[in-house]
């Protein structure tokens, strides 16, 4: 599916929007629902839909999901190989359906990178437990406006959630030596830069928790 997502940067606008226009009216009555969803906060109901949309009509949704953009790049395209108007009624789905922008956002990462809702956010608070003498920590991830997990644990809990992702992140680098499978230039960057920003917080970490042996239990 890489091609869809590339749409804008090859001769495939045309096309989509083509597709679109052919069906816009039943199109912008599923939008329609679809913005009802998102403003109702039935994020999980309205994701499913619009990945059933991917699924079923995928450049009809491609042309929405670039539309919602906003891309001046992707209009020009429109322009070049349509026309003006055609352009202009892409327009106005990012001017009508803003709400929709972030939903089809995800489901075009998904659709194009073989994602399955993909993380986008990450909140925390932290607050103490007295009673326990121990820290904990409110966290929230999100993807979208998708709430996919929450809750509270002491650091020593969450960092063992941590250690489950990296021993996974290992298991599937090991996996990729194993079958002389490559890792994109992309990725190892990332991967360079991720495992830099860890080391810098394992040593903040440790430094912390030298600090706390120091320190008597109960000594406030």
């Amino acid at each position: 599916m890489d091609s869809w997502d590339d749409a804008d940067e090859q001769e495939l606008p045309g096309a989509l929007v083509t597709e679109y226009l052919e069906r816009e009216s039943g199109t912008r009555a599923l939008l329609d629902d679809l913005e009802r969803l998102v403003l109702e906060g039935e994020h999980e109901r309205a994701r499913e839909r619009t990945r059933a949309f991917a699924e079923n009509s995928p450049g009809v949704f491609f042309a929405v999901a670039l539309s919602l953009t906003g891309s001046k790049q992707f209009f020009g395209d429109v322009e070049a190989q349509l026309d003006v108007s055609a352009a202009d009624e892409l327009r106005d789905l990012a001017e009508t359906y803003p709400a929709l922008q972030e939903p089809f956002n995800v489901v075009r990462t998904e659709q194009s990178h073989d994602r399955y809702n993909p993380v986008t956010g990450l909140s925390t608070t932290t607050t103490y437990h007295g009673e326990e003498e121990v820290p904990l920590i409110r966290y929230a991830m999100q993807s979208g406006d998708l709430s996919l997990l929450e809750a509270t644990e002491s650091p020593q809990e969450v960092l063992q959630v941590a250690i489950y992702l990296v021993q996974a992140t290992n298991d599937a680098l090991g996996a990729s030596l194993e079958q002389d499978h490559s890792v994109n230039t992309q990725e190892l960057s990332g991967l360079i830069d991720r495992r830099e920003e860890l080391e810098s917080e394992l040593d903040q970490l440790r430094a912390q928790i030298d600090e706390l042996r120091r320190r008597p239990v109960g000594d406030e």
